[in-house]
């Protein structure tokens, strides 16, 4: 029997900082997913610490993204999790309940398209 290999993946995010080491502009390459230098105005990352059964996250954005971009990125970000949650505990019900608050979200930052 062989033994199988690890395939090691990376995904790499950089970031360009004015002198207020502020985010002016953020690129991401992700070569297995085919990206390369794409940009982007913002970024959420949490990744979970076992250890201190704690989540650790960085949350950054561009000087230029707007309040409504930030709006929107929030509602689609919020439906992302609930889908990612569901598909990872099976936890149907609640992510029905989740989705309804992202709908009420979006309903409340008058989001919604017409």
């Amino acid at each position: 029997m062989s033994e199988s290999k690890i395939k090691t993946s990376h995904i790499k995010i950089d970031v360009d900082t004015n002198q207020n080491n502020l985010p002016k502009e953020i690129r991401w390459t992700a070569e297995d997913g085919g990206v390369k230098e794409n940009v982007s105005k913002a970024f959420f990352l949490s990744v979970w610490d076992p250890k201190e059964q704690n989540t650790m996250r960085i949350d950054l954005w561009t000087e230029d993204m707007s309040v409504d971009e930030m709006k929107k990125f929030f509602h689609q970000a919020l439906l992302s999790m609930s889908d990612t949650f569901e598909n990872a505990t099976g936890e149907h019900l609640i992510c029905e309940d989740l989705r309804d608050y992202c709908y009420h979200f979006a309903d409340k930052m008058n989001i919604l398209s017409k």
